[in-house]
């Protein structure tokens, strides 16, 4: 049980870390990234006198662009999205509710690829863009204790429209909405030192002012369970995303059954805690049965820190 205890100590900076993945929603983004919370997902970062710093790099590769009913969109397809994202996590000794009140910021940078043809023609869709991506404002975090063998935190994200966007372009690092983001997290360890750790999130977007577009609301669970043993803990983690409710675009837009996007993911994850050092967490997604969205491979690597 010392072990669960002093993943406290650092906390899962990641938690609000863009990853960056891209047909659900317009365009086929997702308003936030999937596969953030793994391993420690019930835990922030300790009350310091600074803060927690982490940086988290990652790197999605999709060869699919699927439809609602699971047939590609587009052949030779290819996207590649590279992210780059710097995170800032402040807890404080302020209690509401029994909790731990804490706040944060998301600063994250995307690399985009895209590259397919129309099937049955000539026509190529090709893109790509590098800058400053959508940020993320975090202004309240709740963290609470329930239990020995229980972590919980819940939080409220704001994305604000600060990536590079135009609407005449293939694809772009912004989205041009604001959305909202209400996420509850959980991690249990038992006597055995299982870890169990889950994340639920939705995404409240608003409209696109360029294209009259609003996309529907999502709905992400991500999940780790793994083994503690010593410094290291071996697992399995993913993530299911649906979107919820239809898009509304106007009626030039042609979308289908909503445009409604749905994937799962799973693979292999690691993370490393020794007191005195960082924590260190890695995983490697593949995703399954995607529909209106890509489907490929994610891997990401973080490195989270409290002063």
């Amino acid at each position: 049980m010392n072990r669960f205890k002093l993943n406290s100590i650092v906390g899962i900076s990641a938690g609000l870390v863009i990853s960056g993945s891209v047909l659900a929603t317009e365009n086929g983004a997702p308003s936030t990234a999937p596969g953030i919370y793994g391993f420690s997902a019930g835990y922030m970062p300790p009350v310091t006198d600074i803060g927690a710093f982490s940086i988290r790099g990652s790197i999605y590769k999709a060869n699919k662009n699927l439809n609602g009913k699971g047939d590609e969109n587009l052949s030779d397809f290819s996207q590649t999205v590279k992210a780059l994202s710097f995170t800032y996590i402040k807890m404080t000794d302020t209690q509401f509710q029994g909790a731990n009140y804490g706040y944060g910021i998301v600063i994250p940078f995307l690399d985009l690829d895209i590259d397919g043809k129309v099937p049955n023609s000539n026509i190529s869709v090709v893109g790509s863009d590098s800058s400053i991506a959508d940020i993320q404002i975090v202004p309240y975090i709740l963290q609470w204790h329930p239990s020995e063998n229980l972590a919980t935190n819940t939080q409220l994200q704001i994305q604000i429209p600060t990536g590079h966007y135009s609407k005449d372009d293939t694809i772009t690092t912004g989205l041009n909405h604001w959305t909202f983001s209400p996420a509850f997290n959980f991690t249990y360890m038992t006597d055995s030192e299982i870890e169990i750790s889950s994340s639920f999130q939705l995404d409240i977007n608003t409209e696109n002012k360029d294209t009259n577009y609003t996309s529907g609301i999502e709905y992400r669970h991500e999940f780790a369970i793994g083994q503690h043993l010593t410094d290291w803990t071996v697992g399995l983690g993913g993530f299911y995303y649906k979107q919820l409710t239809d898009d509304k675009a106007p009626a030039s837009s042609n979308i289908v059954n909503g445009n409604k996007g749905e994937v799962v993911a799973i693979g292999p994850e690691l993370s490393f805690f020794r007191p005195g050092l960082p924590f260190v967490s890695f995983h490697a997604y593949k995703e399954f049965k995607a529909k209106n969205r890509t489907q490929g491979y994610t891997a990401a690597l973080l490195v989270s820190q409290s002063f």
